[in-house]
């Protein structure tokens, strides 16, 4: 009796086990497989700041557009020694989720994350685009189903990115019409649809100006989409001013990239760059003032702090080791460090900035491609990025736009280059590499280049396709650069939409 009494208690157990679903077994309970779709947002917002800044306000990418040097090469050069970069597809799987779950919750189809789901479609493939050229889109997300996804050419992936901007701002134009206060967990706008509206529509002005050189597309239509914004400002809706800025706040948890605990690190090894500076002395603009400190070599000759021959940035290219020599002899301009170094929370990091829309504006309008008037957009960008800077005076503001090298020329070329240079000012230290990709585009401001700059005393045009394209998606990634570039991977080449 005892040994069957044994074998009664082992048989339904091991019954048990054979009849549960393996799915089920090899589910981890402790780990969530679904979460609130603002949960989901909020980290695809997240994810955005670390696209644009990854170092922007004093890293790497504002080195890149020559906003600043660094003299002290244990932290970092100023070389463009470009190898690969990331795809965002991470992200853009959550993005996808967020709209599941969204749906999960029994939200409608046209929903607020939906809607922001295509802007952020948009936002990531520009991003990744317009770093390597063509990148995988029909066939990419789709899990198991197609692990070596086809790559798509740039252009496609360019009319489809203006497809999801369009189709944001419908669905946004309907939900706000009905009043849909779905949306939760924003940290940039509060959760309002008309400023995320005004935004994808700003952010559609950036994309199509920075097709420039492809504006006779029938397929693209950069002019007539252009034309059809401005002339259809109720359907269009963009921003109106700086507080409705797609912008990211630093706060004493999440601090700006230069405050009272790093000031020993790099306030010093740091020093402002040429091209950035030379356009400010040139142009008698207070905006030096604001954001850098006189050299000491010029004080010590005599100048004063409101002199502007007393403001000096080191070329880019300069010698590294010739850098840090002049940089210690006070022949260089610092960071102005009472501003960037006088508390955590520092300055608003711009993703979409209206300044950069009101200069987007007018080079569409410079270039013909709609009527306007590009003087004043061109005047409103320059007044709006002042006032990032606490410079509001109107005598002071109407004297530098008066001023020689500033005073619009009209829409001709000298205006057009007015317009370049007053937008790069205005991306000091925010809005990630738009300096850069608009210098590429256009080349203005001349960048400069040497020795320390690298790279054969060149500026590279884009980025190498990331390492796992080639081991995992070989045959594609071997397809996309013989389509482009002659089967090379170089950061040199032209993509498309430069050509």
């Amino acid at each position: 009796m005892k040994k069957v009494f044994k074998l009664f208690l082992l048989l339904p157990l091991w019954g048990l086990g054979g009849c549960q679903d393996f799915e089920v077994i090899e589910k981890d309970p402790n780990r969530a497989v679904n979460a609130p779709a603002s949960l989901v947002f909020n980290g695809v917002l997240n994810d955005m700041y670390n696209n644009v800044n990854g170092g922007s306000a004093w890293g790497d990418k504002a080195r890149w557009n020559q906003f600043y040097c660094s003299n002290y090469n244990y932290y970092s050069t100023n070389e463009y020694t470009w190898t690969t970069t990331d795809f965002s597809f991470f992200t853009l799987k959550n993005v996808i989720k967020m709209e599941e779950e969204a749906k999960r919750a029994g939200l409608p189809d046209q929903n607020p994350y939906s809607a922001l789901g295509k802007f952020f479609r948009a936002y990531f493939y520009e991003d990744m685009t317009k770093r390597v050229g063509d990148v995988p889109l029909n066939d990419a997300l789709k899990g198991l189903e197609m692990t070596t996804p086809k790559y798509d050419s740039q252009k496609a992936v360019y009319v489809q990115i203006l497809k999801w901007l369009d189709a944001s701002n419908d669905d946004l134009t309907a939900l706000i019409a009905k009043g849909d206060r779905n949306l939760a967990g924003d940290i940039y706008l509060g959760n309002d649809l008309r400023k995320w509206q005004k935004v994808v529509n700003a952010f559609k002005l950036r994309v199509l100006v920075s097709l420039s050189k492809q504006d006779s597309d029938g397929e693209l239509q950069v002019k007539q989409r252009f034309a059809e914004m401005l002339s259809n400002a109720t359907k269009f809706p963009v921003m109106t001013g700086m507080a409705d800025n797609l912008q990211y706040i630093f706060n004493n948890i999440n601090k700006y990239p230069r405050n009272p605990s790093n000031f020993g690190f790099n306030a010093t090894r740091e020093n402002m760059a040429k091209t950035y500076v030379d356009l400010l002395v040139a142009r008698r603009d207070p905006r030096i003032f604001a954001v850098a400190e006189p050299a000491e070599a010029k004080l010590k000759a005599g100048l004063k702090a409101t002199d502007f021959e007393a403001y000096v940035g080191a070329s880019s290219g300069e010698d590294l080791a010739d850098m840090s020599t002049k940089a210690l002899n006070g022949e260089y301009s610092f960071q102005k460090r009472s501003r960037y170094y006088a508390n955590d929370v520092g300055e608003a990091l711009f993703i979409v900035g209206y300044p950069e829309m009101c200069f987007n504006l007018a080079e569409g309008i410079n270039r013909g491609w709609a009527t306007g008037d590009a003087a004043e957009w061109y005047r409103r960008g320059i007044a709006a990025s002042m006032s990032h800077y606490g410079i509001t005076e109107a005598t002071a503001l109407n004297t530098y736009l008066d001023g020689t090298l500033v005073k619009y020329a009209g829409n001709n070329a000298t205006g057009l280059n007015q317009i370049l240079t007053q937008k790069y000012i205005a991306f000091f230290q925010n809005s990630g590499l738009e300096a850069f990709y608009n210098n590429r585009r256009t080349g203005i401001p001349t960048f400069l280049v040497g020795v320390g700059t690298g790279n054969s005393s060149r500026i590279p045009k884009r980025w190498q396709y990331p390492n796992s394209e080639r081991t995992t998606n070989a045959d594609n990634y071997k397809a996309a650069i013989t389509a482009q570039f002659a089967g090379k991977d170089d950061t040199n080449d032209v993509m498309w939409i430069l050509k």
